[in-house]
C-alpha cells in the first residue's frame, strides 16, 4: 500500500546549498545516496542499483516531496529499506559513536534537497 503525503502538511525549511548537497549525496560515508541510487555524474560502477536512479527526480517531485522522501520514506513505501535521514532512533547495528544521532542534520537535508531539485 502506498501512502500519499501532502507536501503542504510538512514544515517549510531554509534554502539549501545544491553544491554541498551534491557532495553529501555522492559521499559513500556521509549521505550514502550513491550506495543505493545512480546519480548523474557518478560512474555506474560506483552507484547502487537497490533504489531507482535519481536522474530527473527534480522534474518529478517538488522540494517538499523530496524532503518528505528523505525524512519519512516509509510513508511512501512501508517496506522500504531506505532509512529516514532525520530520525535518530530505531536503527540496527549503529556504531556507539553515532547512536542517538540522525544520519543528516537539518541543514544537510536542505542541501541534499536543493541538489536533488536541480536534477531535471
Amino acid at each position: 500500500m502506498v501512502v500519499m503525503v501532502l507536501a503542504s502538511s510538512l514544515p517549510a525549511r531554509a534554502a539549501g546549498d545544491a553544491e554541498r548537497g551534491r557532495a553529501i549525496a555522492e559521499s559513500r560515508t556521509q549521505g550514502l545516496c550513491v550506495l543505493c541510487h545512480a546519480l548523474p555524474g557518478v560512474p555506474a560502477v560506483q552507484a547502487g542499483t537497490i533504489g531507482p536512479s535519481l536522474a530527473g527526480v527534480g522534474a518529478r517531485l517538488s522540494a517538499d516531496d523530496l524532503r518528505a522522501r528523505l525524512t519519512t520514506p516509509e510513508r511512501f513505501n512501508p517496506q522500504t529499506v531506505m532509512p529516514s535521514y532525520a530520525r535518530s532512533d530505531g536503527f540496527a547495528r549503529v556504531a556507539s559513536a553515532r547512536r542517538g544521532q540522525a544520519l543528516l542534520q537539518a541543514q544537510q537535508i536542505d542541501d541534499v534537497v536543493a541538489y536533488l531539485a536541480t536534477l531535471r
